[in-house]
């Protein structure tokens, strides 16, 4: 039988960490050292550390005063803290980095109101972890089917237990995205997690029966479980905790058998499994072994996989020993092998891998490595010690990119060529920009403009030009504004020289004043005025456009010699008053609203961009002092249509005239005989004229 390892199997850096910080307190701490809980779901593991001297306590209360308390991988409630503070109890904190990173990001959606979802098991520290820091409101779903049970808000937030198979966590937020109008997306599962879990479902998939390693306590170990048998069969599937669980039948007439392991599974048990495998397949140490080493998982160390290797050739001993030497002081390159949260280690070829810390990272303040450096980036680093008192290689790219950026920035000056950073800090009065060192743009060479909220810069590489520089105080000035300048000015001359008057461009409104609009056509701003941006009158520009539209707007005129463009929105739009006399005609009836009064009657709006006068003579059949005895402004009212000129965009309208039509209709029509005497009254012979039809006829001919 042929046994193959899968290449991720074992101890992850989280786990690997914990135990080590475990095991550091029982050798150095003369006091009681407790964990919160197993430090991991692995009993043979846990047993070891117990007889060392670290008890395992599941509360604060558990533990005597002045003790210490390590926090597991897993990681805790915000409250345990506080109360181990409370009780004068020291906590050494040895929550996985992916952990931390999962129970920020459930803490700040919780506090901008989002409704957090954990994808993960709910009884789990972990996940009661992540919860804890949610304040508790975080909603937790082991499986897409819980998902409908609950009554979800409009917008919430998922993350996953980071050891979560990446099908369970896609098929949660494919339930959510069903449910909810807006759903945030944090895939917080441990890259070596999923690393581990396609490792072993591509080995499962190559031989006939799977072996699973692990603690029967440990999530991680029975997803793998999980994954392994959805391809082999539950029955071809087999996860144990030591190698004495192992059963021959398992291997009968097996040709090819896989072994993999959790992330709580030490490398001696993998190994005695793996022995054990051979015995029972029948496999002696001389027969030939198919080994799939894979790709070393990150923190796992090169015994993890074992494999049978030819003897090195002559030449291949001399490379192994090629081994450089480093001084404090150099300069040399390397590449980055391992991201964790507040350190970077770095192969530059020395007998040990390097150690950036945190604060070494960048001239500016970060508050995680992966905002400057990612795995398999080549970098220059600075040797600041070449042993430090854990024997370790200290490394610093801050100072190795300062040394570069400082005579790279003195030909910037002189040259006045452009460089470019990444905006790190918002500070008073400006930003902080890493162009190598630390370099400081005011807050009005940001913009040709003012800026409201510099936030918006923040992770953005911009460019721009050194105008100060002073070394042996690290003083740095740059300025953005100095460019823009340059660009517009460029652009300025440029449109001058093709823009036409009358000619319809596009442009983006940028600034509102309440007198109009600047608009941006094209690197020159024009002035769109209020009275140019519609056909009816409105009170400010903000009813009509707001910053950021894209409007197509006219040319009016163009002063070259001053600079200045003067736009009109309302041109390229219908003009209302073209049609006016088909749609009032003299003598029509028609709907309209009061928009304002004056001491000589009533304006009234027909349509948007149309407006007439109800002249206060017209406004009743009797004498008016004022408007308002009438009408009120937003009043809807029927009038009628006396004239139009649209060359004038004049409608002079009458309530008076539907009033008194309203009257002749309700009047009962007279005899043949009698119509004779009210014709003559209205031609004014020998019929009574009233005083107020002579005084409506004065105002009217007025």
């Amino acid at each position: 039988m042929k046994i193959t390892v899968a290449g991720k199997s074992g101890f992850c850096y989280g786990v690997k960490r914990a135990i080590e910080i475990a095991k550091n307190c029982s050798r150095n701490r003369d006091g009681p050292v407790y964990t919160l809980g197993p430090i991991i779901h692995n009993r043979l593991v846990v047993d070891d550390l117990v007889k060392s001297g670290v008890s395992i306590i599941e509360n604060i209360s558990g533990a005597v005063p002045g003790s210490i308390i390590i926090i597991r991988s897993h990681g805790v409630p915000p409250g345990v803290y506080d109360e181990a503070a409370g009780k004068n109890i020291e906590i050494i904190d040895a929550t996985c980095p992916h952990v931390v990173k999962a129970q920020k990001i459930a803490r700040e959606i919780t506090e901008k109101g989002i409704q957090a979802v954990v994808a993960g098991d709910r009884d789990h520290p972990e996940v009661k972890g992540i919860v804890g820091w949610a304040g508790e409101s975080a909603l937790v779903f082991e499986g897409p089917e819980e998902v409908c049970k609950h009554c979800l808000p409009d917008r919430v937030g998922v993350l996953a237990q980071t050891t979560q198979t990446e099908s369970i966590f896609n098929a949660v937020v494919g339930e959510l995205k069903k449910n909810c109008r807006e759903v945030d997306v944090y895939n917080t599962i441990c890259n070596a997690t999923g690393e581990r879990q396609r490792s072993a479902v591509e080995l499962a998939g190559r031989v006939e029966v799977m072996v699973v390693a692990g603690g029967k306590e440990s999530s991680n170990t029975a997803k793998l479980t999980a994954l392994c048998s959805a391809v082999t069969g539950e029955a071809h599937t087999h996860q144990v905790e030591t190698a004495d669980e192992l059963q021959k039948q398992w291997f009968a007439g097996v040709k090819k058998a896989g072994l993999t392991a959790g992330a709580s599974t030490p490398q001696w048990i993998i190994e005695e499994v793996e022995r054990r495998m051979k015995e029972l397949g029948g496999m002696t140490d001389n027969q030939n072994e198919i080994i799939d080493q894979g790709t070393v998982a990150e923190n796992d160390t090169p015994a993890a996989v074992e494999t049978v290797e030819a003897p090195a050739k002559e030449e291949d001993m001399g490379d192994a020993m090629d081994i450089k030497s480093v001084r404090p002081g150099e300069i040399v390159t390397g590449v980055v092998v391992q991201v964790n949260q507040d350190e970077v280690l770095v192969d530059i070829g020395a007998k040990s891998e390097g150690v950036i810390s945190l604060r070494e990272l960048s001239c500016c303040d970060v508050s995680s490595p992966d905002d400057i450096v990612r795995i398999g980036d080549k970098i220059d680093v600075y040797v600041l010690k070449t042993e430090d008192k854990e024997g370790r290689l200290i490394l610093s790219k801050e100072k190795a990119d300062a040394e570069k950026a400082w005579s790279v920035l003195e030909g910037r000056l002189e040259s006045g060529e452009i460089l470019t950073g990444i905006v790190r800090e918002v500070v008073k009065g400006g930003l902080l920009v890493d162009v190598g060192v630390r370099a400081f743009l005011p807050a009005s060479l940001v913009e040709r403009g003012y800026v409201e909220d510099l936030n918006k810069f923040l992770g953005q590489e911009i460019s721009a030009r050194v105008i100060e520089l002073n070394r042996p105080r690290k003083k740095v000035i740059i300025s953005r504004k100095a460019l823009l300048e340059e660009e517009y000015a460029q652009k300025r001359d440029e449109m001058f020289g093709t823009l036409q008057e009358k000619q319809v461009v596009r442009g983006i409104v940028r600034r509102l004043t309440n007198f109009g609009a600047f608009v941006d056509i094209g690197g020159v701003d024009g002035l769109l005025h209020i009275s140019e941006m519609a056909w009816f009158r409105i009170s400010h520009p903000s009813e009509v456009v707001k910053v950021g539209d894209e409007v197509d707007v006219m040319i009016l005129k163009i002063d070259r010699e001053n600079e200045k463009i003067s736009l009109g929105l309302k041109q390229v739009l219908a003009n209302p008053w073209e049609n006016v006399v088909d749609k009032y005609p003299v003598g029509s009836i028609v709907s309209a609203i009061v928009v304002r009064l004056a001491p000589f009657g009533a304006f009234v709006q027909l349509e948007p961009g149309v407006e007439g006068l109800v002249h206060i003579s017209h406004l009743a059949d009797r004498h008016v002092e004022k408007p308002e005895e009438v009408v009120k402004e937003g009043e809807e009212i029927k009038v009628k249509v006396l004239s139009v000129d649209p060359e004038e965009k004049r409608i002079r309208l009458s309530i008076r005239e539907v009033n008194r039509e309203k009257e002749r209709e309700r009047e009962p029509r007279p005899h043949k005989a009698q119509d004779a005497a009210p014709k003559m009254h209205e031609s004014g012979e020998g019929g009574n004229v009233t005083i107020g039809d002579l005084v409506g006829n004065i105002f009217e001919q007025k």
